[in-house]
C-alpha cells in the first residue's frame, strides 16, 4: 500500500520581485505548492480562495500592507482565523504596536528577514505546517 503523502501549499505575499522569486523557488525544491502575490491586497484575496496551509507575509508593502492584510484575514471565516502565518520585515522588533498586534495573534510568528538563511526558514515553516 502506498500513502500519498499530502503536499503543503504555501502562498509567499512579498513585493520584492528578487526575494518573492528565490522563496518560491527554495520552496518548490523542497516540495511545497506554491502561490505568489505581489502585496497584501492580491494576497488576501488569492488567500481567501486557496486557502493554503501557512501564509508567508511581508509586512511592508504597497497597496494593503501585511498587518492590515493580517487583520482583515483574521475576520473571516474559520479557515482564515486558523491558517499560520509567518510574518517577514526589513523591521527590528522594536516598534511595539506591531508587536503588540503580532503577539495577540497565537498562530502568527514573526521573522526578520536579515536574521534568517532559506534553510532555516524552510525548518520554520515545516514545524509551523505540522502543528496544523
Amino acid at each position: 500500500m502506498i500513502l500519498k503523502t499530502k503536499i503543503s501549499t504555501i502562498l509567499i505575499v512579498e513585493d520584492e520581485v528578487s526575494l518573492r522569486n528565490a522563496l518560491r523557488d527554495k520552496f518548490i525544491r523542497k516540495g511545497f505548492k506554491i502561490l505568489l502575490a505581489k502585496d497584501g491586497e492580491a494576497g488576501l484575496i488569492i488567500a481567501v480562495q486557496e486557502q493554503p496551509d501557512l501564509i508567508l507575509l511581508d509586512i511592508i508593502m504597497p497597496k494593503m500592507n501585511g498587518m492590515i492584510m493580517l487583520k482583515k484575514l483574521r475576520q473571516g471565516n474559520k479557515w482564515s482565523k486558523n491558517v499560520p502565518v509567518v510574518l517577514l520585515s526589513n523591521l527590528g522588533a522594536d516598534d511595539e504596536k506591531m508587536m503588540k498586534e503580532i503577539s495577540e495573534d497565537k498562530l502568527a510568528f514573526y521573522l526578520v528577514k536579515s536574521d534568517w538563511s532559506l534553510d532555516g526558514l524552510v525548518i520554520k515553516i515545516r514545524e509551523k505546517i505540522s502543528l496544523i
